[in-house]
């Protein structure tokens, strides 16, 4: 089920939500979005949260609003208070060509270090625990990717607005972060909206408070296991293959009743006469199909 995250609320919030409109323990997310973070946030429920490795690597795509002259310990405004660094540099002073030359950057492949305010675990430890604490840490550098970068029009000479398609585990605040560094300026995420994440956009999304006022009949607005990895190849299993596959069984092309797999496709989907997700299978050496996942 694909979630509008409104402002305010966790992830975490929204899936305990959930969890009591639909009556379904079993629920999980595929992408942490800040609590001052909006837009889609995909929610797996029953059987899809076994598909969650499957789902979390997806690429994100993002419109952000960077305020330039102030860089704050969250790196977002959540940690504007009379202890975050004034203004150094007026925005005046910046040219179009000053931030399109910092923006270069960020775009393509590079390491890019977490905010001290994060989930990221640290000797067993919540880097933003550390933070609380104020003991420091060395957070690591980790490599990310970003496969779009565009600067928006913006009549607001201080705001930075950006449009961005990121891999997973990018952070947006670390990049205002560091954005501000670059110009000299200090700066921070004043706001965040996820528009997409995989081929899923905020058209498919639901706002929570229409998931609330639906409860158990918003069931009807579940994704099927079936279509949620659609970019992966799919073969047809006979009944006698449903069977074997059922108990964990490698699959021969004889137990196929449609779909030969292609000879590059290392995983597949496997479905049932009805369309029904069985489960996920690697191709092997043996030219067997072998279940990676069952999910009947």
């Amino acid at each position: 089920m694909v979630i509008d995250k409104p402002s305010g609320p966790t992830s975490h919030d929204v899936v305990a939500r959930a969890r009591r409109a639909l009556g379904e323990k079993r629920i999980g997310h595929t992408g942490t979005l800040d609590p001052l973070a909006t837009g889609v946030l995909v929610l797996l429920v029953g059987r899809a949260t076994r598909l969650s490795q499957f789902l979390t690597g997806d690429e994100k795509e993002y419109v952000a609003d960077v305020r330039l002259g102030i860089a704050t310990p969250t790196y977002d405004a959540q940690g504007l208070d009379e202890s975050s660094r004034g203004f150094r540099l007026q925005p005046d002073d910046l040219s179009e060509e000053d931030i399109d030359t910092a923006l270069d950057s960020f775009r393509g492949t590079f390491m890019q270090t977490p905010p001290p305010y994060s989930a990221k675990k640290v000797q067993g430890t919540r880097a933003y625990r550390h933070a609380r604490r104020q003991t420091p840490v060395a957070l690591e550098p980790v490599a990310v990717h970003v496969h779009e970068l565009e600067r928006l029009a913006c009549d607001d000479p201080r705001l930075i607005r950006l449009r961005m398609v990121t891999s997973s585990g990018f952070y947006v605040r670390s990049l205002a972060h560091d954005l501000g560094q670059r110009l000299g300026c200090g700066a921070h995420l004043e706001s965040l909206r996820r528009t997409r994440a995989g081929r899923f956009t905020a058209a498919d999304a639901i706002p929570l408070n229409a998931l609330e006022r639906a409860g158990r009949d918003a069931a009807s607005w579940l994704v099927p296991l079936a279509s949620l990895l659609d970019q992966m190849p799919a073969v047809t299993v006979s009944p006698e293959g449903a069977g074997l596959v059922a108990h964990g069984h490698p699959l021969s092309p004889r137990q196929l009743a449609a779909g030969v797999p292609d000879a590059e496709a290392a995983t597949v989907r496997v479905l049932d006469g009805r369309g029904e997700l069985l489960a996920i299978a690697d191709r092997r050496p043996d030219a067997l199909l072998h279940p990676r996942l069952v999910l009947v």
